[in-house]
C-alpha cells in the first residue's frame, strides 16, 4: 500500500505543487503546508475506493486540505504594491523571462481569488470538464460555467491592471 501511494504521489506531484502555488503563493511556510497536505493524503489513502480516478480523488483531498489550512491558519495572500520605479525597470533577459513573468502574473492574480474560485480555476486549467469540476467542488455544472467565465474576466482585468 505504501509503495502504491508513493508511486501515485510521485506521478501526480505536479498537481500538489500547483495547489500549493495557488493557495500558499510566496508564503514562508509553503513547504510545510505541502508536507501537511501529503500527510492528509496519506491518512485518507486507505479510504480511496477507486470509484474515481486517483487524480480526481487527489484533487478533492488536497484542495480540501489547502482550504482547511487557509481557514485554520488565517493565511492572508501576500500582496506587494510595486513602486513606479519598479514598474519601469527593464529586465535584460526579458525574452527569456517572458513566460516566467506571465506565469508569475497569473499566480498573483489567481492568489487574489477566493478559495472556491481558486479550486475551480485550477481544475479548469488542468483540463477537467465542467461535470467533473462540479462534482469536485460541489456546485452545479451550470454554476461551474458561470464561475469560470467570471473568473477569466477577473484574471484578465487583474493582469491588465498589473501592467499599467
Amino acid at each position: 500500500m505504501e509503495e502504491e501511494f508513493i508511486e501515485q504521489i510521485n506521478h501526480y506531484q505536479g498537481i500538489l505543487q500547483k495547489i500549493c502555488n495557488i493557495y500558499f503563493y510566496k508564503h514562508p511556510y509553503r513547504e510545510d503546508y505541502y508536507q501537511e497536505i501529503l500527510i492528509r493524503l496519506w491518512k485518507a489513502y486507505p479510504m480511496f475506493k477507486q470509484e474515481s480516478a486517483f487524480s480526481t480523488w487527489l484533487y478533492r483531498v488536497a484542495l480540501n486540505a489547502a482550504i482547511d489550512l487557509v481557514r485554520k491558519e488565517c493565511i492572508q495572500p501576500i500582496h506587494k504594491e510595486l513602486s513606479a520605479r519598479e514598474y519601469l525597470i527593464h529586465d535584460i533577459h526579458s525574452e527569456d523571462n517572458s513566460m516566467t513573468d506571465r506565469k508569475e502574473q497569473l499566480y498573483q492574480a489567481i492568489n487574489q481569488l477566493d478559495n472556491i474560485e481558486k479550486a475551480t480555476i485550477i481544475l479548469y486549467l488542468e483540463g477537467y470538464e465542467y461535470k467533473e469540476i462540479s462534482i469536485l467542488i460541489g456546485i452545479s455544472e451550470t454554476n461551474v460555467g458561470v464561475k469560470i467565465n467570471r473568473i477569466k474576466k477577473q484574471l484578465i482585468k487583474r493582469i491588465k491592471d498589473g501592467r499599467k
